[in-house]
């Protein structure tokens, strides 16, 4: 099912961008970043419609008429194929797509289920191949770029989160691929995230004791890291295609 706010069509000078799982933390700050730049922007979100309502006043306080709030379960491919459609039919044009919603909890070997793995699979892979796939004749039209949040432990995985990283990694195979498929038009880079944003899980991947011992930087991170990375490699970064950035203040070094 998908519920699009602000219909009203604009005829579109600005760049656009498309972001996935928008609503909150990391998706919200890339937001206020890129819309800060210039984009205009159309917000996915799956559950969190009163904080995707807040983000929207917010921008359209800035500049009104900037922005399309999207409301898809991106497990599901039929709600996922409407996005890019929905994001044309307002702008049309797409300039940047990040690929930024996750699914991440633990799933102890031994415990794992078929409903586990599926959903950690669909949004964290499919979805953003399947965003992509629909999404790359616009970006080429635009000469535009990909984004992708991947995770430092895609290559490094790390006990009871099994399934999440081999979907990471997933998403990094599709990253070096899709950099392939749709040059030279289109650029295609991922975000590596470390510790940025602390769980309330009380299974914690890492404990803040593990961050600051072995992160470089002796200190977590902040959303404003990511969301500087996301609109470098989106606007700045013009000969950079095919890379993972890790922005994990020194943490991989030491997993």
């Amino acid at each position: 099912m998908l519920t699009v706010m602000r219909t009203d069509p604009t005829p579109n000078i600005r760049p656009v961008a498309l972001i996935t799982g928008a609503a909150k933390r990391v998706g919200a700050t890339i937001a206020r970043r890129m819309h800060g730049a210039g984009f205009d922007l159309a917000l996915h979100y799956r559950s969190s419609a009163s904080e995707m309502e807040a983000l929207v006043a917010e921008l359209e306080a800035l500049r009104p008429a900037s922005t399309l709030a999207l409301q898809a379960d991106l497990a599901d491919l039929d709600a996922v194929a409407t996005l890019v459609p929905a994001v044309i039919r307002r702008f049309g044009r797409l300039d940047a797509l990040v690929n930024n919603a996750s699914s991440f909890y633990p799933t102890p070997l031994g415990s794992i289920d078929g409903m586990q793995f599926d959903d950690l699979m669909a949004t964290n892979a499919r979805a953003p191949l399947f965003l992509a796939q629909a999404a790359a004749a616009h970006l080429r039209a635009s000469r535009g770029a990909i984004v992708n949040l991947v995770d430092i432990y895609a290559d490094r995985p790390i006990p009871r989160y099994l399934p999440y990283c081999m979907a990471k990694a997933a998403l990094v195979a599709l990253t070096y691929g899709l950099a392939r498929e749709l040059g030279p038009e289109v650029r295609v880079n991922a975000i590596a995230p470390g510790n940025i944003i602390w769980s309330s899980n009380p299974e914690k991947a890492e404990t803040l004791g593990v961050v600051e011992e072995r992160t470089a930087l002796k200190r977590q991170g902040d959303p404003d890291d990511l969301a500087g990375a996301a609109l470098f490699l989106i606007r700045d970064a013009g000969y950079v295609t095919g890379q993972v950035l890790r922005v994990d203040g020194g943490r991989w070094l030491n997993i």
